[in-house]
């Protein structure tokens, strides 16, 4: 009999719940649920193709072990034997850092990754970790955490209740938001225009954002921060500033006004490309809106500039009283996992960064991270603590780091290496074993991440749609059993065990911590009561449960629990946002850190800037984002692979006839690092010296089994990207803003 599920889209942060229509084991029809607390039925091109993924001949069921050169299927027995005799010998010999672990995107989508990871990467306890995280949003976390005390202390736009909305480098349209889990933005951006409210986008390219938006604004790539820096000296030299109710939780006005001193708009608008009238008017709107937000994201990310522009996203924000109220920047409070939600109210440590430096270079380490720019060189380069190993976890960084062709040839270099993937792409195919998951409609979901980024504070839980096919293994199992090998107990460790003593772990930290609803109740207790679960639904169950909405088993008995969302399958909607000032700061102050002592000192790197030449006939390069797109294995699906070709190189027509280029003719573009032959395409949604090529292309390559994204397979846009050029502060890539020379192929 056709039966109805119910599915929260692991595909991108919206994460929109899902009706899906089954026949059996197939899935016959997916749309948006319409009473879903969160998302409202919305519904985006990436949900529907859910199906296809759990139908992939490409996706891997079985593990695979090289043998004479060969990728071939074997058992998973086999496979971490194969692990066993080979990973902990590289640790013994050469010592824990020889290995690195290598997290990609789909880890912060799937909850077995995202709470099992932390425990293989504690077990391991290596030097070097890199992730995603430094070629996408780290400055922003870093900036935020030195603001507010913890790194996921992000203010988000009030969108539903604000009158001025200003994005920064951003394309929501397409994103469905970025460190931003807002669904429905279209709907939501329109319901700001019915209601008399505007948005003004800044972007070098005009974007389907920027095409709906009230105002667009071209900037040059990797100005941002120039032209954030303009509108605060704007704000302090017109007398505009009003931070209202904020005034008594903010230190660090003065020495802000001093570092906005010398950033006059005559004196920034040729740098970014704006006339000085228009830098001085934007201030001026931002100061008389009613209500207004500033939300910047992956272009204001990864630049030169990335932290400083991502900082003075909130120091504007806070100069105007629209941090933390009603319409402005406010902060969500997540039901689970966020860390301004625990410990003492108002007060705590702040973060730190620089534990340690990486090995080559001697970049500074960040929430726990090396810049993944970095991991070519420490695989290379020879002597104590090289990288001879390494463990990818659901991540493709020869496609999405910087100069992927020298991380292509360095991976070659290893002594051995394991990915955790669905699929074999242009990373995996290097590994000498790779342990497949199961799909998320094989697994249970909880996005232990997004609601902490939500425009509205919502809980809700998946449980599986379908049953897991014979001998499959989910990821979190995976590495529980990696833990197991890398702690010495062996491929035949006991994974309840471990499992027990990984739960035993977070309950004993909950009932010491005298903020926790659970605080001075037995620990053996509290495990009692999560039985019979076990694996990440015991871990959610006890974060819920002493989270700030929890029920706190017995304490709070309308509480949230895992059981209670299990009954509500919509989902449990904790309302709209509200003021959370002073309680989620967790600086040594108590205050908001408005002039961070680390980012003023960088603030004279981009005074620099302001002397230095730009454009000398070179283009810029920058990337783009589209709605069919996400990571780089969502181009195996045929429903999102169709339509007209989206990997070309976007120009605007002075430029492209100054190069004799033709529309859909070729080119060769290249950069310091490499080139490759582009597909062009000439559009006045271009600024003049800048081109765009967009992210997570180039399946060409021998040894990979992506049938359908090699029919198109584009070009890899990161063999362009410079792994020397990084922002400084937060290590992160610098993927925008890259010098590029273009010539036309006859």
């Amino acid at each position: 009999m056709p039966e109805t599920r119910l599915r929260i889209c692991p595909f991108c942060e919206a994460t929109c719940g899902l009706t899906l229509e089954l026949n059996g084991r197939q899935v016959t029809s997916v749309r948006g649920d319409d009473d879903d607390v969160f998302s409202k039925g919305f519904l985006c091109p990436k949900g529907a193709a859910l199906v296809e993924l759990d139908g992939d001949p490409d996706r891997l069921r079985r593990p695979l072990v090289r043998r004479d050169g060969r990728l071939v299927e074997t058992t998973w027995d086999e496979a971490f034997a194969e692990i066993e005799r080979r990973l902990p010998a590289i640790a013994q010999q050469h010592g824990k850092d020889a290995i690195a672990v290598y997290l990609g995107n789909p880890s912060v989508h799937n909850v077995g990754l995202a709470l099992y990871g932390q425990v293989f990467l504690r077990a391991l306890r290596t030097s070097n970790v890199y992730s995603a995280s430094t070629v996408d949003q780290i400055p922003k976390q870093l900036a935020s955490g030195l603001m507010y005390g913890t790194y996921t202390t992000v203010a988000v736009p009030d969108i539903d209740r604000t009158d001025l909305l200003l994005i920064f480098g951003a394309d929501p349209m397409s994103s469905n938001g970025s460190l931003w889990t807002v669904p429905d933005f279209p709907g939501r951006l329109r319901a700001l225009q019915r209601r008399g409210g505007r948005c003004l986008v800044f972007d070098p390219r005009r974007s389907r954002t920027a095409e709906v938006a009230d105002r667009h604004y071209f900037v040059r790539p990797g100005s941002d921060a120039q032209l954030l820096m303009a509108l605060v000296h704007t704000l302090f030299a017109e007398d505009l500033v009003r931070p209202g109710k904020l005034l008594e939780h903010v230190d660090g006005f003065a020495a802000l006004r001093a570092a906005a001193a010398d950033f006059t708009p005559e004196l920034v608008a040729p740098i970014c490309g704006m006339a000085a009238d228009d830098i001085v008017a934007i201030a001026r709107q931002l100061a008389a809106a009613p209500r207004a937000a500033l939300y910047g994201r992956i272009g204001t990310c990864t630049q030169e500039f990335g932290t400083l522009a991502s900082w003075l996203i909130d120091v504007l924000n806070v100069l105007t009283g629209n941090l933390d109220r009603p319409g402005g920047a406010m902060f969500p409070k997540s039901a689970a996992y966020a860390a301004n939600t625990h410990g003492e109210p108002g007060v705590g440590s702040g973060i730190r960064i620089g534990r340690r430096h990486s090995r080559v270079r001697q970049a500074p380490e960040v929430m726990g991270e090396l810049p993944v720019a970095c991991l070519a060189e420490e695989i290379e380069t020879p002597g104590v603590g090289q990288v001879r190993a390494l463990v990818t976890i659901a991540g493709n960084p020869v496609l999405s780091t910087p100069n992927g062709a020298r991380l292509s040839r360095a991976l070659e270099s290893l002594e051995f290496m394991v990915s955790l993937d669905i699929y074999l792409n242009e990373t995996s195919r290097h590994a000498d074993v790779v342990l497949p998951g199961m799909t998320p409609l094989e697994t249970s979901h909880f996005d232990a991440i997004f609601p902490q980024f939500g425009y509205r504070n919502a809980a809700r839980y998946s449980p599986p749609v379908l049953p897991p096919p014979a001998q499959a293994q989910a990821e979190w199992q995976s590495l529980l059993r990696l833990t197991g090998i890398i702690t010495g107990q062996g491929v035949q460790a006991d994974l309840d065990g471990l499992d027990d003593f990984v739960a035993m772990t977070q309950i004993q930290r909950a009932v010491g911590d005298t903020r926790s609803p659970v605080y001075g109740r037995k620990a053996a207790e509290i495990l009692e009561c999560l039985t019979p679960r076990r694996g990440p639904e015991r871990l959610i169950d006890l974060a819920l449960q002493c989270g700030p909405y929890g029920a706190g088993f017995g304490a709070n008995p309308a509480g949230v629990s895992l059981r209670l969302l299990e009954e509500n399958p919509h989902g449990i909607d904790l309302g709209e946002l509200t003021p959370r000032l002073p309680e989620l700061l967790r600086t040594p102050s108590g205050k908001i850190e408005l002039a961070p002592q680390l980012l003023l000192a960088d603030v004279e790197r981009l005074r620099r800037s302001l002397e230095a030449r730009h454009g000398n006939g070179r283009l810029q390069l920058v990337g783009r984002r589209h709605l069919r797109s996400n990571n780089s294995w969502l181009h195996n699906l045929p429903r999102l692979s169709g339509g007209r070709p989206r990997c070309t190189l976007l120009i605007h027509p002075l430029d492209a006839a100054e190069r004799g280029l033709v529309d859909g003719g070729k080119a060769s573009l290249r950069s310091r690092v490499g080139e490759v032959e582009v597909d062009v395409e000439i559009s006045e949604a271009m600024m003049p010296g800048v081109v765009s090529l967009p992210h997570g292309w180039g399946h060409d390559v021998e040894g990979t089994r992506l049938q359908v994204a090699a029919r198109s397979p584009g070009v890899n846009s990161n063999r362009l990207s410079d792994e020397a050029a990084l922002d400084v502060v937060s290590g992160n890539a610098v993927l925008n803003g890259i010098p590029v020379e273009i010539a036309t192929i006859r």
